[in-house]
């Protein structure tokens, strides 16, 4: 599972690069994250940025595929690339998220137009909030997620998986079958997959 988001160069980047896995028999899932700066390239020496992973999507979508096989050994066949305006989108449909921000954030980029201002605790996030919140890797004074939950990119990976996993989880409730069309809608217009409608259907009655 791909996120893409857009450098300022313009370059297409994959900052969220994950490995999803569904059990229909046992209703098991899971998430691992790949750190987006993992190197791809054979002499680090010379290394440069565009041989980090999350570079690699603008080659293809094969490349980046084939690298996370090497990476991890295992054998995957398909993939998802989801614009970072999907999930804003899917969280506002099921009317926000309820979710406990691990911590205090505040962060502020005027060149990327971003202001992350989050309190810690149980709350309900709306689409606006939860891009916040996975776009979080450090406060404005440096400070971030402590080192027993992960510090920058492993904290904020951490907090992707539980998000999702969240999201996942309250959409699939009852009260929001009525919503299947709008869910459908954003997923037609903001995800690229190699999984056939056929295959997704088989997975309709789990």
């Amino acid at each position: 599972v791909l996120g893409i988001s857009t450098d300022e160069e313009g370059a297409l980047l994959t900052d969220t690069i994950m490995i999803a896995s569904y059990n229909p028999k046992t209703q098991k899932a899971a998430l691992i994250s790949v750190p987006r700066d993992s190197y791809t390239g054979k002499n680090t020496a010379k290394a440069t940025a565009y041989e980090k992973i999350n570079a690699l999507y603008t080659k293809g979508i094969d490349r980046i595929l084939a690298k996370v096989n090497e990476l991890t050994g295992l054998d995957l066949k398909y993939y998802m690339v989801v614009d970072n305006e999907a999930l804003i989108k899917l969280v506002d449909v099921i009317r926000g998220v309820e979710f406990d921000v691990p911590i205090n954030m505040n962060y502020h980029d005027d060149t990327q137009g971003l202001s992350i201002e989050l309190s810690k605790g149980l709350q309900v996030l709306d689409g606006n909030h939860a891009e916040q919140l996975l776009r979080f890797r450090k406060n404005d004074d440096g400070t971030g997620y402590p080192a027993e939950y992960g510090s920058d990119d492993i904290g904020r990976m951490k907090t992707q998986r539980n998000f999702i996993m969240a999201t996942a989880k309250q959409t699939l409730q009852a009260k929001n079958i009525f919503k299947i069309k709008d869910i459908i809608d954003i997923i037609y217009e903001y995800v690229e997959t190699n999984i056939s409608i056929s295959n997704i259907k088989s997975y309709v009655p789990y």
